[in-house]
């Protein structure tokens, strides 16, 4: 797992996952998103590979994830599914779960939210799931269009889903913390009277005016 302090990772969330995504991070698609308002993420990966409507695999990551983890799970090409609820919820919170990040459906939205368990999914599904068909826990998995490994940092916020590589967790919290500084700087000149065409040097050739 990713050697990152309890300093670190709140530095990782206070950036946010916009912010991370523009300094080397890899935003997931825009579908993966917050399944609950207020929902918030930011600890490392556990990939789980699931069968098409078949969530055995998210069973097995439950009872086999080291604590603090954020489970990211792929479900293959069937992602109308409830693959995940409160029972596996309450599960995953009695083992010390971070979270789900999941490119597919969960159901009793409600009762995550009571929990505060947060879960960033691609849709809100009703119908269940098997529990029989192989799958994979670990290693890597593809979730929201990007590979995601054991490890990698997940920052989920309300803008969505960014993995952080494992091998480049400093890098990215340097430009992260590099680019909030200079965000810091417009804010303060556009308060001043400035305007973003000038701040970021824009051509404003091609625009036609009326």
């Amino acid at each position: 797992m990713a050697n990152v302090t309890r300093e670190d990772a709140a530095r990782f969330a206070q950036l946010g996952a916009a912010t991370l995504g523009e300094s080397g991070g890899h935003p997931m698609a825009a579908r993966v998103k917050a399944a609950w308002q207020g929902a918030r993420i930011s600890a490392p990966a556990f990939p789980v590979t699931c069968a098409a409507g078949d969530n055995l695999a998210i069973h097995v990551a439950v009872a086999e994830a080291p604590p603090s983890c954020v489970l990211v799970a792929s479900v293959g090409n069937e992602p109308e599914r409830g693959y995940w609820g409160e029972v596996l919820t309450t599960g995953a919170q009695a083992r010390k779960l971070a979270g789900l990040v999941i490119d597919g459906g969960v159901r009793d939205v409600s009762a995550l939210e009571a929990h505060g368990f947060a879960v960033f999914s691609s849709m809100i599904a009703l119908r269940g799931a098997t529990k029989q068909h192989p799958g994979r826990v670990g290693g890597q998995a593809v979730v929201g269009d990007v590979v995601v490994h054991e490890g990698d940092w997940i920052v989920a916020d309300a803008d969505g889903v960014t993995v952080v590589p494992a091998e480049r967790l400093a890098d990215v919290l340097a430009a992260g913390q590099e680019r909030e500084a200079k965000e810091r700087w417009y804010f303060e000149e556009l308060r001043a009277g400035r305007t973003t065409v000038d701040l970021l040097k824009l051509d404003t050739k091609p625009i036609t005016r009326d």
